[in-house]
């Protein structure tokens, strides 16, 4: 069934409309899960796994035990423009939330969306990278809410649970909003801007089928998840910034397991024809972010490292 969640008119005989689709079972629901994405105009990874979770979710109805509300875009002028904030307003989504019923239209269509959610059992916030960074599947956590949530996290199959420090601008964002209103509200990471990479997909359809299972909401084969890396501690991520400007060509991708001193790319200069600076890793560990836009400025983000223990 696709229900509006909120519409509002305008000036140009427009209407933006928050869609969803819910997936009811036959009888009693044993609870809520509410998969959320398209934040960001440009981050599309999210539309491939919503596609895929009611293509099988269609097919298997039997197998559905509790209630899947899936939200394919939470900005839908910005996903039709490929703008990664709302068109015509400069602001991004995510800075708005809670929102307020009675603030402008972006903080209205924010506080009705967050009222929807609620009563949610667990809400997966899913994002891209932007079209600069590409990012193995992780997800980000708030220090504030790392004991309820890592165990969640645990069990959607990624590759890396990162997390982080509290910082004022989560303040303002969907997960901290859910969160903050007791729904468990996990923030997916993964792929690169503008772009589906579709074994990131696959791979997190898989997890939340066995966080599905877990709770009870889904009788179907339980799929193989891995264990994720944890970092849990301010200095366990070392960030490569560039040096000086130029052009960044990647020498290993995201995934790749580096040693002191082991090269992931070099910044060049075209017209001369020479190496202007080397992007050596400072430690031992794990690339999980890679520059994919090759223009870099000095202090461009080039690679963020998981260090090894």
């Amino acid at each position: 069934m696709i229900e509006t969640v909120t519409s509002v008119m305008l000036p140009v005989n427009e209407t933006l409309r928050i869609k969803k689709k819910r997936f009811c079972p036959e009888g009693e629901s044993a609870g809520r899960i509410s998969i959320v994405t398209g934040i960001h105009g440009d981050e599309l990874e999210g539309q491939f796994v919503c596609y895929e979770l009611s293509r099988i979710l269609q097919e298997n109805p039997r197998n559905l035990k509790g209630t899947v509300d899936l939200y394919p875009a939470l900005n839908p002028f910005g996903i039709d423009s490929v703008t990664r904030g709302i068109p015509g307003f400069d602001l991004d989504m995510n800075r708005i939330f809670p929102g307020s019923r009675d603030g402008d239209m972006i903080e209205y269509v924010a506080s009705e969306i967050v009222s929807d959610l609620k009563g949610s059992d667990i809400c997966i916030d899913i994002h891209a990278s932007n079209m600069y960074l590409t990012e193995m599947p992780q997800i980000r956590i708030n220090e504030l809410h790392r004991e309820k949530l890592v165990p969640l996290a645990e069990k959607l199959n990624v590759d890396f649970i990162w997390v982080h420090g509290a910082s004022t601008v989560l303040e303002s964002t969907l997960a901290y909003s859910m969160n903050s209103r007791g729904v468990p509200t996990l923030v997916v990471e993964m792929g690169v801007g503008m772009r589906i990479t579709r074994d990131y997909g696959e791979q997190l359809v898989d997890g939340i089928l066995n966080l599905m299972c877990e709770m009870g909401l889904w009788s179907g084969k339980r799929p193989e998840v891995r264990t994720p890396l944890l970092s849990d501690g301010p200095d366990d991520v070392e960030f490569l910034n560039a040096r000086r400007g130029g052009i960044f060509i990647k020498e290993m991708n995201h995934g790749t397991r580096v040693r002191r001193g082991d090269r992931l790319g070099q910044g060049v200069d075209p017209l001369q024809g020479k190496v202007l600076f080397p992007v050596l890793a400072p430690v031992d560990g794990l690339i999980f972010t890679i520059r994919e836009y090759p223009l870099v400025q000095e202090g461009t983000l080039i690679a963020r490292i998981l260090k090894d223990a």
